[in-house]
């Protein structure tokens, strides 16, 4: 997006664009994507609204938020066979190695980047039915959460948004 065409939409000459990033999956490497893609909009003046449900609610669960694994099982992206994954320790040391190549990158590990983006004005939410499942209240999240909100509410509040779903 140009600067002009930010300017416009700071002044209301055109509808301000809005980025709706649903995150359905807790692991470290899904993680990652969305935060990116947040912390990139914002950069751009675009509107961010975040909605984790399901596994995603462990990115924003305060007990879990620091302890996120890259599982190697199942991740065809990692190259190399399943039956390497379930030796123990692998999930622990893929683990590590992303958090060293994160770390060297200089990039926000997960508590951080989501204070930076919330900071930032995005707009971060936990999926009622979710947090209803897994026995969880706003004080189980992280204080980045606005809100709990049901699907059809985070529906109706990003109703024309670009919809990314990780």
């Amino acid at each position: 997006m140009n600067e002009e065409k930010t300017a416009e939409a700071k002044t209301g000459d055109e509808k301000t664009r809005t980025l709706a990033i649903i995150c359905s999956k807790g692991s470290l490497d899904m993680a990652y994507p969305a935060l990116v893609l947040a912390n990139a909009a914002r950069m751009l003046g675009i509107e961010v609204k975040l909605f984790f449900t399901f596994w995603g609610m462990d990115i924003i669960t305060r007990d879990k938020v620091e302890h996120l694994k890259v599982t190697p099982v199942g991740n065809p992206a990692m190259h190399m066979p399943n039956l390497v994954g379930v030796i123990p320790g692998t999930t622990e040391l893929a683990t590590a190695m992303m958090k060293a190549k994160i770390q060297k990158l200089d990039i926000p590990d997960v508590p951080e980047f989501l204070e930076m983006i919330h900071d930032a004005g995005a707009e971060i939410y936990a999926c009622r039915m979710a947090a209803e499942m897994m026995g969880l209240d706003k004080e189980d999240l992280v204080d980045q959460v606005d809100d709990i909100v049901g699907a059809m509410e985070f529906l109706e509040m990003t109703e024309d948004a670009q919809l990314l779903f990780i």
